[in-house]
C-alpha cells in the first residue's frame, strides 16, 4: 500500500512519527515537498519527490502520474486542504476539506461558529495589501489579538492596546508578510489549554489535553506545557461542540482554547497532532501507538472502541527560550536520564555558535525539555532540577 505525505519543511513528527510509524505498518511512503533538499535524511526506502503542495492541482497531477494512491496524508497545518482535496479526488479517506480550510482560516472558523450559535469573537480582517488604517473605524474591543489569518506557531502575534497601535503593527507584519491577510480580533481572557482528539470520522477519542503557560504580553510564545490526563467533562462537552460545527472528526485534531469562569473559547484548531515533541510526550505517557491509529484512520480503519490508553501519567514539556539576539554560546547538549523513575529527555534545537534575532516567536526554542512519569510531583521535580542546573547564554 501506498501513502503520499505532503510535507514542508521535515519536523520531529514526521521524522520520529510517522515514517517510522508507516513503516512499521508496511506502508510504501513517497513524501510530496516543495523543498526536497530539505529531506535528505529520510530512511532510504522513502521516495521523495518535487511538487508544489501548495497548489491542490499540482498534488493531484503529480499523484496521478506516478503510483496508484492509497492514503493521501499530511501533518502540516498548511497543507490540510490540500491533502483532503486530493483524497477526494481519489476517492480515498480524508478529512472533509472545508472543515480542514475553516480550522486553517480563523476567519472563517469565528464566523462558522458565531453562525452555529455557539461563539462570537468581535473581529475585523484586513486583505492582504488593505490600507491597515481600515482597522482604526473598525468597532473593536481594545485590547485586540492581531494575527495572520492562517498564521501558525505564535509568528506575528500581538497584541494591540489600541487603534492606533493595531494599525502600526499592521504596517509591520504587511511589510514583512504581503501576502498574507490579517485578523484583529477582540483578547479573549481565561487560562489557556489544549485538546487533543483523535478520531476516525465515526468516534473521537479525547487523548487528554494540556495546560499551556505562555509569555508574557505583547507576544505569545509557549513556554511550557503540563500534560492533563482528564479534562472537565462540561470543557470537553464545550469544545467537542464546537469541533463537531467545523466538522473536525477525521484523524487528529490539537485544539487551543482558553477557559474563563467555566467557559471554553478557542483560540484555534489545529487539524493535526499536537507538535513540538509534544505528540512524542503524548504517546509515551499514553503508552499507545499513536501515530499507526492515525494513519490507520487515514486508510479507512476504524478505531478500537478503547485505545487501551494508560491514565494515571503525568508529564510536561519545557521550552527554554532565547530572551535576545545574538549567538549561542553555553548550553546543554541532547540527554537522556531516568531520574527516580521519571523518564527525562532534551533535545537542542540550535547549535552552539548559531546566531539569530530575537523573533518574539516559537523560533526563539533553544531546546525542548520532554519529562514523564506517574507522580506529578517528581515530573515538576526532576523538570526543575534540570532547568536550574543547566545553563543557555546568549552573546550579543
Amino acid at each position: 500500500m501506498r501513502m503520499y505525505l505532503l510535507a514542508l519543511n521535515p519536523t520531529d513528527s514526521v521524522t520520529e512519527g510517522f515514517l517510522p510509524a508507516a513503516a512499521r505498518l508496511g506502508l510504501d511512503v513517497t513524501i510530496l515537498t516543495d523543498q526536497p533538499p530539505a529531506h535528505q535524511d529520510v530512511p532510504p526506502q522513502t521516495e521523495v519527490l518535487e511538487c508544489d503542495v501548495h497548489d491542490f492541482r499540482a498534488v493531484i497531477n503529480r499523484i496521478a502520474t506516478h503510483h496508484r494512491p492509497d492514503a493521501v496524508f499530511t501533518n502540516s497545518d498548511h497543507l490540510q486542504t490540500q491533502a483532503a482535496l486530493a483524497a477526494d479526488y481519489f476517492g480515498l479517506p480524508g478529512k472533509d476539506w472545508r472543515a480542514a480550510l475553516r480550522a486553517k482560516n480563523k476567519g472563517e472558523m469565528r464566523r462558522h461558529l458565531a453562525a452555529a450559535g455557539l461563539d462570537a469573537v468581535r473581529s475585523m480582517e484586513l486583505a492582504p495589501g488593505q490600507d491597515p488604517s481600515a482597522f482604526a473605524a473598525a468597532d473593536l474591543p481594545y485590547p485586540v489579538v492581531l494575527k495572520p489569518r492562517e498564521g501558525v506557531a505564535s509568528e506575528d502575534v500581538i497584541l494591540a492596546g489600541d487603534a492606533e497601535e493595531l494599525v502600526a503593527l499592521a504596517k509591520e507584519i504587511q511589510a514583512r508578510r504581503p501576502d498574507a491577510a490579517l485578523l484583529a480580533e477582540e483578547f479573549l481572557a481565561g487560562e489557556l489549554y489544549t485538546l487533543e482528539t483523535l478520531g476516525d470520522g465515526r468516534v473521537r477519542h479525547v487523548l487528554g489535553g494540556f495546560h499551556t503557560t505562555m509569555s508574557a504580553p505583547p507576544v505569545f510564545i509557549e513556554e511550557r506545557l503540563d500534560f492533563v490526563a482528564a479534562p472537565p467533562e462540561p470543557v470537553v462537552a464545550q469544545v467537542s461542540a464546537q469541533l463537531d460545527a467545523l466538522g473536525v472528526g477525521l484523524g487528529a485534531s490539537h485544539t487551543e482554547f482558553v477557559v474563563h469562569e467555566g467557559r471554553a473559547r478557542l483560540i484555534e484548531v489545529n487539524y493535526r497532532v499536537i507538535g513540538d515533541q509534544c505528540d512524542l510526550l503524548l504517546a509515551q505517557i499514553l503508552g499507545i501507538e499513536l501515530f499507526e491509529h492515525i494513519l490507520r484512520a487515514h486508510l479507512g480503519e476504524p478505531l478500537p472502541a478503547d485505545l487501551g490508553a494508560r491514565r494515571d501519567g503525568a508529564g510536561r514539556v519545557d521550552y527554554p527560550l532565547a530572551d535576545r539576539a545574538g549567538t549561542l554560546t553555553a548550553a546543554p547538549t541532547a540527554t537522556d536520564r531516568t531520574v527516580d523513575g521519571v523518564r527525562l529527555s532534551y533535545r537542542p534545537l540550535r547549535d552552539l555558535g548559531e546566531r539569530h534575532p530575537y523573533y518574539g516567536t516559537n523560533r526563539d526554542y533553544l531546546g525542548v525539555l520532554r519529562v514523564t512519569g506517574t507522580d506529578r510531583g517528581a515530573v515538576d521535580r526532576v523538570a526543575d532540577d534540570f532547568v536550574a542546573a543547566e545553563r543557555w547564554e546568549i552573546t550579543p
